[in-house]
Order: C-alpha cells, then structure tokens, then sequence
C-alpha cells in the first residue's frame, strides 16, 4: 500500500464512528461495566437483549471504517510513557518505519507509547488509526490520529486490533498491553490465526515474563514448550519493523 502524502503537522481524526462517553449513567460507569456488572433484578430481560443491537452496531461500523485501509500493523504499548523517554521515541520511529514499509499503524489511540506511533506515522505522511474505547477517566484520542473510531466495548475494539493488522508490534506496558499480548498469543497457538508475527521490543523489559511463562508454566506442564516461541523479541525499531514485516509478507489466514 502506498503511504499517502501529507505534513508534519498534527492530525485530527478525520472519521469519528462513536462518542467516548454515555450521557445519563452514573460517574465512573461504561458500557462495558454496565453490560459485566450483575443485575439487581429482572430489568435486565428488558435491557439485554436490546443492548445487543448496540454490540452489533460496534462492529458493524468498526468492519466498515477500516474495511479499505490495506495491509496494517498494530502497536501497543503504555499510555504512560513520557514523550521524553526512549520508549516514545522507539515509538515514534517504528511508526515512521512501518509507514516506510508501505503498511498503515493501528494503535488503541491514546497517549504514550500509543501517541509515538501514531505520530511517527503521521509525520511519515501514513495512515495513522486509533481505536479508542470508553473509559471511566477521561483519556480521548491522541491528536496524531487521522482515522479514529471509538468503542464502548473492549471485545468488539480487540477484535479489530487482530482482524485489520497483519501483526503486533508490542512496547513496553502495563496489564493492557499484557491482555492484548496474550490474546494474540492464544489465538496463535489455537490455530484461529496464522502467519501472525508478534515482535517485542526491549528484550531487558520482556525477558523476565518469557522466562517465568518458561521456568513456571512450561516446568509445571501447563503451556507447551514451544509457546513462547510464538512472540519474538527486537531491540531496535529497525530490527522490530523488519521481523514484523518478514511474517507480515505470510497471508494471515482466520479460522472458521
């Protein structure tokens, strides 16, 4: 895919799907903890059913927002990381590198890690994706965006992470990043997508959680041995692009 031509300047999302908040819910509450939370009583039978319609019009819209945005990789990282640290800055530079490589960047869309790679490639002149998600605190897209869309669910927005990214390129972060992780994990090594790299980056950062997933889980019989083979670790944004790429050039192939 030909990267588009554009400027260094920030972006704003050019496509909004969905708004980040829900008017008339109590503070602190989400479509998600409102569909997970037990009912107090049998109003749910009213609620429910009809709240799946919404669930439908999630990746309805979603598949129809990204349905033409060509060969992509996602990149995950925290929402924390400082703009003055490395990790933004390898961000950045796998977001320009991706771009370079002809593919478009897809990040949750927020700060941090996320905002370095959506910045990298806008300031590439790529396609630059962020799919956001409600959240009890106020977080709201990065403004390197350029094509946004918002979820209220976390599993209707995972789903998009997988089904438009030819593979992930993970920073360094915290239980997000990790769930993310391990879901792309598992769906390797079920079979419901292959030729799907997963490349680390900063091997002093992962190597603590390879190794315990390897001397606990793997020692206790409870993974196979050959599990941790399905991510792999890189130490520069070149290095990290270039494997990322190397299994992207594969057809991702989704079960059933």
């Amino acid at each position: 895919m030909s990267a588009p031509t554009g400027s260094s300047r920030p972006l704003r999302p050019t496509k909004q799907r969905f708004g980040s908040w829900t008017k008339g819910v109590p503070a602190g509450s989400t479509a998600d903890s409102r569909l997970l939370e037990t009912p107090p009583s049998s109003g749910f039978t009213h609620t429910d059913p009809w709240r799946v319609m919404r669930i439908q019009s999630e990746f309805v819209q979603g598949f129809d927002a990204l349905a033409d945005i060509g060969p992509a990789i996602s990149v995950f990282g925290s929402a924390r990381t400082k703009p003055e640290s490395r990790h933004y800055r390898t961000g950045m530079d796998i977001g320009r590198l991706l771009v370079e490589a002809g593919v478009a960047v897809i990040t949750g869309g927020g700060p941090g890690s996320m905002e370095a790679a959506n910045r990298g490639a806008s300031e590439a002149g790529g396609l630059s994706i962020g799919l956001g998600i409600e959240l009890p605190f106020e977080q709201g897209m990065n403004q390197w965006v350029s094509l946004g869309v918002d979820f209220r669910y976390f599993f209707a927005r995972k789903t998009m992470f997988v089904k438009y990214a030819q593979g992930f390129v993970v920073l360094p972060g915290g239980l997000g990043t990790l769930d993310e992780l391990f879901e792309a994990m598992v769906l390797v090594q079920t079979n419901k997508v292959t030729q799907f790299p997963i490349v680390l980056v900063d091997t002093e950062f992962w190597s603590p959680l390879l190794d315990w997933i390897r001397n606990t889980m793997v020692a206790e019989g409870l993974v196979s041995p050959g599990d941790t083979d399905i991510v792999q670790l890189a130490d520069s944004p070149e290095d990290a692009v270039a494997l990322v790429m190397a299994g992207e050039a594969g057809t991702k192939v989704a079960a059933g």
